[in-house]
């Protein structure tokens, strides 16, 4: 029992979670309201979305397994009693559950693309899987470019379905307008993801400095000092901000007054008081709870989703 406890630490349960309920809420409360309108249907059968979810899950856990049997040294000194690969996990079975989910996740990819004819789906899936492999062995430990792939998955995420589902504009000219709005929606929630994503990354960073430092990683925190980090964090934070509150604005210009309230209080005003707590945080606790702090947010904005689906039914 406790190594399957373990095993689903390994994984990072919650973030695959995350993954799920957001290809699931962008499918059912974004695409099909949006197909809906104009009487057409999902390019995607139920089956083959499955298939897309579960590669998706399989290959951020496979990252997830591997980045802990690389990280395993500095572990021991950023975060000792949550450390699982070598201790509760031998390390050999770390490499076999990483490889096993990796090739998975690629094996289902290639399923879609070959009975759905989306041929991009096969290598996109292989090409996340090297770059999480390349993360965990060496951009993790470099300036920003770490930081930077994981916030773009973070963003595919969301961009993977959407992508799926895009009409051929040759068909019909209502295709066209589908794909603008599906497109103009995407980019919102994946610039959101991105933006937050990279955040998060950051302050990581910011938590993790003591075992980063002593094995050479050449992170932000590291290069540029503590201060001039949480600069940078505060800029993308005000960004972010400023962003999502000119986009409530717009919402209110189509009456929906419930999304935009609720965006107000579950994403904007939370977003300011990080910012707040961020400008008074200093020690490893206080940027590790900021780092839990900003998966409430995450959650918030993608399920603020659902408000879209009520607001076009």
């Amino acid at each position: 029992m406790r190594k399957i406890f373990a095993f689903f630490q390994l994984l990072r349960w919650q973030n695959l979670l995350f993954v799920i309920i957001t290809q699931i809420l962008v499918r059912y409360c974004i695409i099909q309201p949006i197909l809906s309108n104009y009487k057409q249907t999902l390019n995607l059968d139920t089956l083959n979305f499955l298939f897309i979810l579960a590669s998706s899950v399989l290959i951020a856990g496979g990252g997830n397994i591997i980045n802990d049997y690389f990280d395993q040294n500095i572990d021991q000194i950023n975060k000792p009693h949550k450390t699982i690969v070598g201790k509760i996990i031998h390390r050999r079975w770390a490499l076999f559950w990483h490889m096993l989910f990796s090739l998975s996740g690629i094996l289902l990819g290639y399923q879609v693309s070959l009975k759905t004819g989306i041929h991009w789906i096969a290598p996109m899936n292989a090409l996340c899987v090297m770059l999480l492999f390349i993360y965990s062995i060496s951009l993790k430990r470099r300036f920003l470019l770490g930081n930077i792939l994981i916030a773009l998955l973070s963003a595919w995420v969301i961009f993977i379905i959407s992508l799926a589902e895009l009409r051929n504009s040759n068909i019909a000219n209502s295709s066209l307008l589908i794909n603008q709005k599906i497109f103009k929606l995407s980019v919102t929630y994946g610039g959101f993801a991105f933006i937050i994503s990279l955040i998060r990354e950051v302050i990581k960073d910011l938590e993790d400095v003591a075992g980063d430092r002593k094995f050479g990683c050449t992170t932000m925190p590291i290069v540029w000092g503590q201060n001039s980090t949480k600069v940078f964090v505060a800029v993308w934070l005000i960004v972010l901000i400023a962003c999502t509150f000119i986009i409530n604005v717009y919402i209110l210009s189509f009456g929906w007054w419930l999304s935009a309230i609720y965006a107000l209080l579950t994403v904007v005003f939370p977003l300011i008081w990080l910012f707040k707590k961020l400008t008074k945080a200093n020690s490893t606790t206080d940027f590790h709870q900021l780092s839990s702090y900003i998966k409430w947010i995450m959650l918030s904005g993608i399920l603020s989703m659902i408000f879209f689906l009520t607001n076009n039914g």
